[in-house]
């Protein structure tokens, strides 16, 4: 390798002139959930990205001190987006203290993202039992192997641990659902639906829930 490939590419240089077709107030569903079904459909069934589930679960801890990670979308409806983790893990400590949570889906291929803004609770142990049942059995192992978050001295530590498990719970054999594992739900607060437009200046949709249940429709400046 020269010297001239171990450049990296300079990314103030880097753009892309998005000339997508925008996004109109009267072309939004009533809730934003609602659009969020119209999009990730899109998403998923006619753009058929990469895990389009994928989002980026921000929180902060007591401090106001942010983390960031990327987490798979399980389920959503009109009660809101789940999630499900270690309740040792760091996002999960940082709910402990500070329940209000930001949820990014970057769809870039399309020009789009979803910011979803609310508060995050717990789901019940029967919802958390029943989704894990439906995981793959090594995931499932995966759950109990893992201390998420925790420092640990090597990888072969890890594979240890699931080699003990796997041995104790073999294929076909159910696997008891870990007491520190569960499912979050974040009520949203908050939706945003940005799509990129030429010249950056991209249209910026967002729903604002009110106090008696409903939700406004606000247009941000790009």
């Amino acid at each position: 390798m020269t010297d001239r490939d171990a450049v990296p590419p300079d990314p103030a240089v880097m753009r892309k002139q998005y000339r997508a077709a925008g996004l109109a107030e009267n072309e939004l569903a009533a809730t934003p959930v609602e659009q969020f079904a119209r999009w990730f459909k899109q998403a998923a069934s006619e753009a058929h990205l990469f895990e389009p589930n994928a989002m980026v679960v921000s929180t902060a801890d007591a401090e106001g001190r942010p983390s960031s990670r990327t987490v798979l979308l399980k389920q959503f409806d009109q009660q809101g987006f789940v999630f499900y983790t270690n309740y040792d893990s760091q996002k999960a400590r940082d709910l402990a203290e500070n329940p209000y949570v930001s949820l990014l889906f970057p769809w870039h291929p399309m020009a789009r993202q979803v910011i979803v803004q609310g508060i995050a609770r717990r789901t019940g142990r029967d919802e958390t039992a029943a989704y894990f049942r439906t995981r793959p059995h090594g995931s499932q192992l995966g759950a109990w192997a893992s201390e998420q978050s925790s420092v640990i001295p090597t990888r072969a530590d890890l594979d240890a641990s699931y080699a003990e498990l796997a041995a104790r719970y073999p294929e076909g054999e159910q696997v008891p659902v870990p007491p520190h594992w569960g499912g979050f739900r974040v009520a949203p607060q908050s939706v945003e639906f940005w799509q990129g437009r030429e010249n950056r200046l991209h249209d910026r949709l967002r729903y604002v829930t009110q106090p008696d249940g409903s939700w406004r429709v606000e247009r941000l400046s790009p």
